[in-house]
């Protein structure tokens, strides 16, 4: 591995343990995502993570705060990388290809399928708490 790769390895740890310490599952491999969409049943909520600030002051921590507050826990909480997991991301983005590629954003889907998607330009410029809403929002009209 190089410095630079090395180097970016490390930075990212602490972004992703704010997901994973959540309970969400990071998926690091295409293959991880295939098993994991081939599985998914019900709701799975899934975070393309960032290093970016948007998804530091915003994504992950509106993410975290939705799933604590929302009536109807996904059944599934999952991660890629952007940027960091790059066949992961490029796996996962092929279950929505219909969205274009977007980071950070948060995808909701049932059984499979895409059910609602945040893009980054839903999320860069907003208060994490219209961000926090509209993933909570998306949670519940999918469980139903």
């Amino acid at each position: 591995m190089n410095a630079y790769d090395e180097y970016m390895k490390g930075i990212v740890v602490p972004m992703r343990k704010e997901l994973t310490e959540s309970g969400f599952t990071e998926l690091t491999t295409a293959e991880d995502v295939n098993e994991h969409m081939s599985t998914a049943q019900g709701v799975s909520l899934v975070i393309i993570n960032s290093i970016c600030g948007c998804a530091a002051g915003l994504a992950r921590p509106a993410v975290r705060e939705a799933v604590e507050l929302s009536e109807h826990k996904p059944d599934h909480l999952v991660t890629v990388f952007a940027g960091q997991d790059k066949e992961a991301t490029a796996q996962m983005r092929q279950y929505f290809e219909e969205v274009p590629p977007s980071s950070p954003s948060i995808a909701v889907l049932k059984d499979g399928q895409l059910a609602h998607f945040i893009p980054r330009e839903e999320i860069e410029g907003f208060e994490m708490e219209q961000v926090r809403d509209a993933v909570k929002q998306a949670i519940e009209e999918a469980a139903q």
